[in-house]
């Protein structure tokens, strides 16, 4: 991720409306923002919540509230607890998906 021509701003998220996805199971409520070449986001993983899919995209996430895994295509599984972060490179490593047991927000720049 390079940072350029990304304009100086702020997000009020409480003013974004989220969007609600739908996982394996549970659901997702991710409210958006797109900042130049940066998309930064806030997500409210319901309990019991499983990706629908597995993604091969760069992230830097930090979980805010709650707790998750990031597990991976492979096996290899992160744990994070509020206060953790978690990053990938684009199409680096195996794809990977969110497991929410009990819920959790994070915030994601990607």
């Amino acid at each position: 991720m390079k940072l350029s021509d990304v304009p100086q701003g702020m997000v009020d998220w409480v003013r974004v409306a989220p969007s609600v996805l739908n996982g394996d199971s549970g659901t997702a409520a991710a409210r958006a923002r797109q900042v130049g070449d940066i998309q930064l986001r806030i997500i409210e993983y319901s309990a019991g919540y499983v990706a629908d899919h597995w993604c091969p995209k760069g992230h830097i996430l930090y979980v805010v509230a709650g707790a998750l895994v990031i597990e991976h295509q492979d096996g290899k599984t992160y744990p994070l607890a509020a206060g953790a972060t978690w990053h990938v490179a684009d199409d680096q490593g195996a794809p990977h998906r969110v497991v929410c047991e009990a819920g959790a927000t994070v915030f994601i720049v990607d």
